[in-house]
């Protein structure tokens, strides 16, 4: 008798990496600009700002947004928390932060994904 396979183990941070790459990999395609740009996921900013403790970090300069993983999880605030208003909390902050580097408005990176 053989058991049937076990699920895969998956961490919290391995889901969030996904949502990222998948993210990512939407707006590369969409937005030649953002091709070269290095996505990378951290902890925990070094230091909070005027606003709060910021999701991302932008730098046009380097070509890198940095998305910090622990403050975008923890400090949501979900109004249905499970896994797709997770995921799409996580999509927001990438969308939101590629926004920025582009200088342009978040619904603009993906408008023909939202029309129906």
């Amino acid at each position: 008798m053989v058991r049937p396979p076990l699920p895969a183990i998956e961490t919290r941070a391995e889901r969030f990496d996904l949502t990222v790459g998948t993210a990512v990999e939407f707006l590369r395609s969409a937005w030649p600009e953002l091709r070269d740009v290095r996505f990378d996921v951290g902890w925990m900013p070094e230091a909070s700002d005027e606003d709060g403790i910021p999701r991302w970090s932008v730098d046009t300069g380097t070509q890198r947004i940095i998305l910090f993983r622990l403050p975008i999880e923890r400090l949501a605030r979900l109004h249905r928390n499970d896994e797709l208003h997770r995921r799409m909390m996580i999509e927001s902050c990438v969308f939101r932060a590629a926004a920025e580097y582009l200088d342009r408005d978040p619904w603009d990176l993906g408008p023909d994904r939202f029309r129906f």
